[in-house]
């Protein structure tokens, strides 16, 4: 019994590993053709019907390309970081939060902390193992970005779980049945979303990979197979932080076509941001993290630790 339940969660995350990667592809495609839109152009539409193919024929030619090494690279850090950022960013797919219990997390809402932790680590790696001056400044603003604002995703996250009193995903399918948070946390909705750009390294904070200054950043060095593997790892991230925040503000029914709806519409809102917003400027970035979103997210968390306490107090 034991074994036929191990086998059934293994295909059952394979399952949902290919389609995380086949949902990635057409993210890219979306990407290009709303980019492509908001620019007053047409976007890939050549290979395929409407340019449906083209993610495929991209990662034919990317994986097919040939693979260059810098000589003074790091090589078996500047080999496996790109694996182990895609193979991170899919682990966190691990904690979505089944009905059928694919795998039960309790803890679920930690294991999440804790992967997203792990993330810092193959940018940090990628740069550093390149040898390459703009790649390890790349990977140094990558760093600090992200620790500035794990802090407020994880404030924002714990005012929550205040009110659940759980670190169960699960949770908050039931707290949301009648009202979804995003109603009276409105603010803590907005800056989550920010902190997710922030998080996933995407525009107006993608200084990582600052094209004006830094020639692409972290990944400069990269061609090829490992290019492929961090661009996958970027765009799984944003998916699994699209489906997070319908999970946490817009009522998780996970069964139902609109949780879907959902999740396409705070992706197509990611690519949005990219197609209007300009690069913030780094110090202004910093400055938003610890000076205006962890004094409203600390505030946010005392104000939802009081109203528990009250409840409560109240109750009993």
């Amino acid at each position: 019994m034991f074994y036929m339940d191990l086998l059934l969660s293994m295909v059952s995350s394979l399952l949902l590993i290919i389609c995380v990667m086949v949902s990635v592809a057409f993210l890219t495609l979306l990407e290009r053709k709303v980019l492509g839109y908001i620019q007053i152009r047409k976007g890939p539409n050549k290979v395929g019907l409407m340019g449906l193919l083209q993610p495929f024929s991209d990662a034919i030619k990317l994986f097919t390309k040939e693979q260059t090494y810098p000589l003074l690279s790091n090589y078996i850090f500047y080999y496996f970081s790109p694996i182990f950022s895609l193979f991170i960013s899919l682990l966190g797919w691990m904690c979505m939060p089944y009905l059928i219990k694919l795998y039960s997390f309790n803890l679920g809402i930690l294991f999440f902390f804790c992967v997203t932790s792990m993330g810092v680590y193959t940018v940090m790696m990628a740069g550093w193992s390149s040898n390459s001056n703009y790649a390890l400044l790349g990977g140094l603003r990558a760093v600090a970005q992200t620790i500035s604002y794990e802090v407020s995703l994880v404030l924002i996250l714990l005012s929550l779980i205040f009110l659940i009193g759980n670190f169960n995903f699960l949770s908050f399918l039931n707290f949301q049945k009648y009202i979804w948070f995003i109603v009276f946390s409105f603010p803590l909705a907005m800056m989550w979303f920010v902190s997710c750009l922030a998080e996933t390294n995407r525009t107006p904070f993608d200084f990582a990979e600052g094209e004006s200054e830094l020639v692409s950043g972290f990944n400069v060095e990269y061609s090829s197979g490992g290019f492929a593997l961090i661009f996958l790892a970027e765009y799984s991230s944003i998916l699994f932080m699209s489906m997070l925040m319908s999970v946490i503000f817009l009522g998780s029914d996970i069964y139902s076509l609109i949780f879907f709806l959902k999740l396409s519409v705070i992706s197509f809102m990611f690519i949005w941001v990219r197609g209007t917003l300009p690069r913030f400027r780094y110090d202004k970035l910093m400055n938003l993290a610890w000076k205006k979103f962890l004094p409203v997210s600390l505030n946010y968390l005392f104000f939802f630790i009081g109203v528990k306490i009250g409840v409560l107090s109240l109750l009993f």
